[in-house]
């Protein structure tokens, strides 16, 4: 029998570039604590999400299961009810799962309704928040109109006001704000104000908060085996970092933005009209750049001190040595990188991720602090999980496979041969002010990338391709979707698209060798069928 895991730390940062990290080339923004991870552990160089927007990617890391599987297509479309999650399949096992931050999952309340469960009932409790015990769970977005509407209740807030910072929403006012010369309050939405310092001290900002709570849970959950998705908040939007995080970088650690003129020529219309959106026009300016990278830079090096005193902690309660440590990101961000902001298309600055993995596993030796260049995605994690806790098998319904065998390699460089050789990911722009403007309709709003080593082709649904050689344009600058030179390569990728679209696992209730003995009939069932 293998060795298992005990415990997981399944650390998220949300909206982390995967460029970012020191241990991933940035020149100036250092990250030792993460660092530290990939020196004990494998640190994949090409890890993909299944759709570069928080609630689709979360749904997926969370399943195992591709987006149009699974059916949580969007932030605000629930996962339906009878998906199984990560809760359900280590729940049986024992290990106590929960969150402490940002799952940006919605409970499927018609479901629960269909079946006259409400999410305060005893049943509601577990099956009504997606994947995890609440523990901590806080999404991290609460303007004070949102905060009004879900009745004002927050714990975040509750810490704050014990912490002396007093009001409506402490949240808005402090932690994502900052001050004016003359005492006013200087939103964290507005980009503008994004270099200034957050008003709540770092001891108490978001970051740290999280921080305490998810040791606390380790703590708490004592000899109990757990999985612990200590999932942070930033560096996503508002950007806004506390002292003394929103000082530590200006323009002369700043990597070059990678845009170029030609792409805003004969532009996709996809493309086009995400450009257009208020959020790309500002990230395409650079003062606006210059302003919000300092914050964005200084959270992420917030985050990384305080992954180091998770870590620290681990080693200290003697967990260390049983604990499989995961750090990733849910997608990245454009930072007027191709003239975009935010998230939601194909380029690697969006849907590629870092994604570190840690085994204490002797098996894992031969592999620490190594790099791995096999194409890796994040309905990877589940079977992965499963297999290192001895979770039963659960393949009739997963659509990743498990990374142990890279992990525990002679070499990471010695990829099995069946592996995957394309990366798919895909998205529902359905709710973007993008699809009125190209005059799509909801089902249709679809887009799909399929990413090999040395082909990028990305299809929406009523457009032209798009397609990109990353090996002679690997800043993604250069569409070849209507070159002629190149059909023979968007057929081969269309037919590879078609192919991973057709492989979906919808036979979720049997398993694989149910159907084997099922498919199995004799004359003795009483069943007889084409008998003379």
């Amino acid at each position: 029998m293998p060795q298992t895991i005990k415990n997981i730390l399944f650390v998220m940062a949300d909206q982390l570039r995967w460029d970012y990290l020191s241990c991933y080339g940035h020149p100036h923004l250092q990250t030792p604590h993460i660092d530290s991870l990939a020196a004990r552990g494998v640190q994949f160089n090409r890890a993909f999400v299944q759709s570069p927007v928080c609630g689709p990617s979360r749904a997926s890391f969370y399943t195992g299961r591709t987006v149009f599987s699974h059916g949580s297509t969007w932030n605000r479309v629930p996962l339906p009810i009878g998906e199984l999650t990560l809760g359900d399949y280590l729940r049986p096992l024992g290990v106590r799962t929960a969150v402490v931050g940002k799952t940006h999952m919605e409970a499927d309340k018609a479901g629960l309704a269909r079946l006259g469960l409400t999410e305060d009932a005893a049943l509601g409790v577990v099956v009504s928040p997606p994947a995890f015990e609440p523990y901590e769970h806080d999404d991290g977005l609460h303007p004070t109109p949102i905060l009004r509407k879900r009745g004002g209740q927050l714990r975040y807030n509750d810490y704050l006001r014990e912490m002396g910072y007093d009001g409506e929403n402490p949240w808005n006012d402090y932690a994502n704000s900052a001050e004016g010369p003359n005492g006013e309050l200087l939103s964290g939405w507005d980009l503008r104000h994004s270099a200034k310092p957050a008003r709540v001290k770092e001891a108490h900002s978001e970051t740290a908060y999280m921080t305490n709570r998810a040791i606390d849970f380790i703590d708490e959950s004592g000899d109990t085996p757990w999985l612990c998705h200590l999932s942070y908040i930033k560096p996503h939007w508002p950007y806004m970092a506390p002292a003394p995080y929103h000082a530590m970088y200006g323009p002369e650690t700043f990597i070059d933005v990678v845009r170029d003129p030609c792409e805003r020529d004969n532009t996709h219309p996809v493309f086009k009209a995400f450009m257009g959106l208020r959020v790309s026009e500002s990230f395409s300016r650079d003062e606006v750049r210059e302003t919000v990278l300092p914050a964005y830079m200084g959270m992420i090096k917030q985050i990384d001190d305080h992954v180091g005193r998770v870590i620290k902690h681990l080693e200290t309660s003697g967990k260390i040595n049983e604990t499989m440590i995961v750090m990733t990101s849910d997608h990245g961000d454009y930072l007027g990188d191709h003239w975009l902001g935010e998230k939601e298309l194909f380029h690697d600055v969006s849907v590629k991720v870092p994604l570190i993995i840690v085994d204490p596993r002797e098996a894992a030796d031969k592999t620490r602090g190594t790099t791995c260049d096999a194409l890796v995605e994040a309905i990877d994690l589940v079977p992965t999980f499963l297999e290192a806790t001895g979770a039963p098998d659960a393949s009739h319904r997963l659509e990743g496979r498990s990374l142990t065998p890279l992990l525990h390699s002679d070499t990471p460089k010695n990829i099995p041969t069946d592996w995957r050789t394309e990366a798919f990911s895909e998205i529902d722009y359905s709710f973007y002010a993008v699809r009125e403007t190209l005059n799509v309709a909801p089902d249709s709003a679809r887009g799909y990338m399929m990413r090999s080593e040395h082909w990028k082709y990305i299809h929406f649904t009523g457009f032209a391709p798009q397609l990109f050689d990353l090996v002679n344009d690997p800043q993604e600058l250069h569409d070849l979707g209507s070159s002629d030179d190149h059909a023979s390569i968007r057929s081969m990728m269309k037919a590879k698209l078609f192919d991973r679209l057709a492989a979906r696992k919808n036979r979720v209730t049997m398993t694989d060798s149910e159907v084997r003995e099922a498919s199995v009939m004799d004359d003795d069932s009483g069943i007889v069928i084409g008998r003379w």
